[in-house]
């Protein structure tokens, strides 16, 4: 999707230092972290949400990639969550499938 900043990011039309990169995701520092470690794994291939997912193959990429990240950073030690909003209501504000990796301190439930 040509208007996409998930997408430029993803195909480096936007710079951006990867934390983790594979030929299906792309996982990146979030410009507005919501916790000390607060990464964004992304597919490179544009899906506007969760519930536009039509291939089930894309959840096991995704949560794959999140779980090596959270590995290969040390964050398994402590604890992480993984989130995905869908949609205004559930507090989606970028229309592209993405999942935040949170750490580096105590995530308070309920969240929001």
């Amino acid at each position: 999707m040509s208007d996409c900043i998930f997408c430029k990011i993803a195909n480096g039309e936007i710079p951006s230092n990867f934390v983790y990169e594979d030929e299906n995701v792309a996982a990146f520092r979030d410009v507005n972290p919501q916790a000390p470690v607060h990464v964004l794994v992304i597919p490179k291939k544009h899906i506007a949400s969760s519930a536009e997912v039509q291939d089930s193959s894309v959840w096991s990429t995704l949560m794959n990639a999140a779980v090596k990240i959270a590995r290969d950073m040390g964050l398994d030690k402590d604890g992480y969550r993984m989130v995905i909003n869908t949609g205004e209501q559930g507090g989606q504000s970028v229309p592209h499938l993405h999942l935040h990796l949170l750490a580096g301190r105590n995530l308070g439930w309920p969240p929001g």
